[in-house]
């Protein structure tokens, strides 16, 4: 079958034929319909996440996958060949840019019904990283306000219709084609980030998510109410700097959660959409990488590798 994968941190990645995986104990194949890139994926090719998620070599990168049960192995656990699911991936093994994946069963959720299956891994990290910034991390509450930075991203895209149905007032900052679709998802105001500075026009807000890092992290502070939060994706932000202000700063360290995954289907089920960028066959996965590195993808970039009939809806969620 054909994968992509790496054989050393900076590898450039190959697609290359390796031997179908067999499930062990507690485990399933999935015959991949799609898999979603994250920056994730850039991060482990590049080594600078090792500490987290040392790999092995050959490292078969990706680990949002969509697709539909092949084998069960020895145990069923549950779901039977056909059966329609989603999953993330232990980044340390990764495999979701393949024909096929292994797959504990601890982590496989029934894919949602409103989505095309190979579009739905664009749901499992971005999705799952937003619900849980905004509810596990920020404790986000009806009534609120919150500044959600780049809001025509994966996870920006999720989090202003998430922040917007928890009945929160929904600030966003975007550029170019970015600016309508963050007021597509529900953004009560959208900043072009490119032409104004948005500490003069954002009012105090109580949290804020940064998934952008950098100057935009500090910027931040000065936006945030007293006893604010700023929640951030990219990388730990500087807490100290935010109590000295009279703020918090947190991490979202997003991690495999069935249980939460599943949650995040069903309100994808409820209407919250998915944004894609663009689809490529699995055979052009470096040059989708290539774009993600880039910056400038607005949505999802997913990888379509397997199109045929959909497969059985399981009946449980998790």
């Amino acid at each position: 079958m054909k994968a992509v994968q790496i054989t050393s941190y900076g590898d450039r990645p190959a697609v290359v034929e390796v031997d179908s995986p067999r499930p062990g104990p507690g485990e399933v194949v999935v015959r991949v319909a799609g898999a979603a890139l994250n920056p994730l994926d850039l991060k482990i090719a590049a080594g600078s996440v090792h500490d987290y998620f040392p790999v092995e070599f050959p490292y078969t990168l990706g680990t949002d996958v969509s697709g539909t049960v092949a084998s069960t192995g020895s145990t069923r656990a549950g779901w039977d060949v056909g059966d329609r699911v989603v999953a993330r991936l232990d980044p340390s093994r990764g495999g979701a840019f393949a024909e096929e994946v292994v797959v504990p069963v601890d982590q496989l959720v029934a894919a949602p019904r409103s989505l095309p299956l190979a579009h739905a891994a664009g749901v499992v990290t971005t999705a799952a990283t937003a619900w849980q910034a905004l509810t596990e991390v920020a404790g986000l509450r009806a009534g609120q306000t919150i500044l959600v930075h780049a809001g025509a991203g994966g996870v920006g895209t999720f989090a202003v219709q998430f922040a917007r149905a928890l009945g929160a007032h929904v600030i966003s900052t975007a550029s170019g084609r970015g600016l309508e679709i963050a007021r597509q998802m529900g953004a009560h105001q959208v900043v072009d980030h490119t032409e104004t500075d948005f500490r003069t026009v954002v009012p105090r807000v109580d949290v804020v998510l940064d998934t952008v890092g950098g100057a935009v992290e500090e910027d931040s502070l000065d936006v945030l109410a007293a006893g604010g939060v700023l929640v951030a994706t990219p990388a730990p932000p500087d807490d100290e700097r935010a109590r000295a202000r009279g703020v918090r700063a947190r991490f979202v360290f997003h991690q495999s959660d069935a249980e939460r995954l599943a949650d995040v289907v069903n309100r994808i089920d409820e209407g919250a959409r998915l944004v894609v960028d663009s689809t490529s066959p699995l055979t052009e996965a470096p040059a989708a990488l290539a774009r993600l590195a880039a910056g400038r993808a607005k949505g999802k970039l997913l990888l379509v590798v397997d199109e045929s009939p959909p497969g059985r809806v399981p009946e449980r969620g998790a």
